[in-house]
């Protein structure tokens, strides 16, 4: 039987996106740095050698990398076991609406799980590019949760868990939903298989689409992430103040976020599939 035929196990989604986290995280950790810069622009070469320089190239590339995997062990694992449950019982034949749908509910909530640790990823990764007396200094991800959840109250954890939600919702429509249905159209003519070009192919393009419907709500969620207790009342005191930097200042970081998302999004589907069709197994009808 063709491996097309064989379907994921529940985990391997998050799985395979811890192991592309290990390779990309450093282009999330820069991502990071520019959308927190509030002076004057700074390109992405300059601020990696800087971080490099002054930090080290475990603590300057890789600060918060447990935190990052610990993430996509939750948020990763909810959504696509969420997605690839929804999809096998609604079968093959499920319209590209339906898909896209279940896709934005698994990601949202999955997004929402993954809040804690992603605020933990987000605050060691800015902490390189402080002052040394001024730094949050969490060890790694449980210290972390420790320290806001002992300083700041169990509900700072969660707090912009709304916008994080809705943007991890937008992403899986872009990376699940549009990776399926670009998937199932290259499959659907004679020039692609079952392989890795076809995987390569698809998740290029979904990781294309994500970046570009994702950004704004990025720029935010990473702004109030960031943010000191009392600096925004609002999630609009947020986008009006990135708003006075114009348009682009929605898609602050956008190279960086793409060559994050690009590499994170093709290396965890190459993953991904990898597992399904070495490990994954074929349903058996219902009767």
């Amino acid at each position: 039987m063709s491996t097309v035929d064989k379907v994921p196990r529940w985990y391997f989604g998050g799985l395979a996106s811890a192991i592309a986290a290990c390779f990309t995280h450093p282009l999330d950790l820069i991502k990071v740095q520019l959308q927190t810069h509030a002076g004057e622009k700074i390109s992405i070469i300059p601020l990696t050698i800087d971080l490099v320089k002054q930090n080290g190239f475990r603590v300057g590339l890789y600060n918060g990398l447990t935190a990052s995997l610990f993430r996509q062990l939750t948020y990763s694992t909810a959504r696509f076991g969420m997605y690839d449950t929804a999809k096998l019982l609604m079968g093959k034949d499920s319209s590209f609406l339906s898909r896209i749908s279940v896709a934005f509910v698994a990601g949202a909530v999955g997004g929402y799980i993954g809040t804690p640790p992603d605020k933990v990823n987000v605050r060691m990764q800015n902490d390189v590019k402080l002052p040394r007396d001024k730094r949050l200094n969490y060890k790694h991800v449980v210290d972390g949760l420790w320290q806001i959840y002992k300083k700041e109250g169990f509900a700072k954890l969660f707090s912009g868990g709304g916008t994080a939600s809705f943007r991890a919702g937008v992403m899986a429509v872009g990376q699940l939903g549009f990776y399926d249905q670009i998937k199932k159209l290259l499959l659907a003519t004679p020039y692609f298989e079952d392989n890795l070009e076809t995987h390569f192919t698809s998740s290029l393009s979904a990781a294309a689409i994500a970046t570009t419907m994702t950004q704004p709500l990025d720029v935010i969620k990473t702004r109030i992430m960031n943010a000191k207790p009392g600096e925004f009342r609002n999630v609009m005191d947020v986008v009006l103040l990135t708003a006075k930097e114009g348009p682009l200042g929605f898609f602050k970081g956008y190279v960086p976020a793409f060559l994050r998302i690009g590499p994170q999004t093709i290396l965890t589907f190459v993953f991904y599939e990898r597992l399904r069709m070495h490990f994954g197994y074929i349903p058996q009808p219902k009767h």
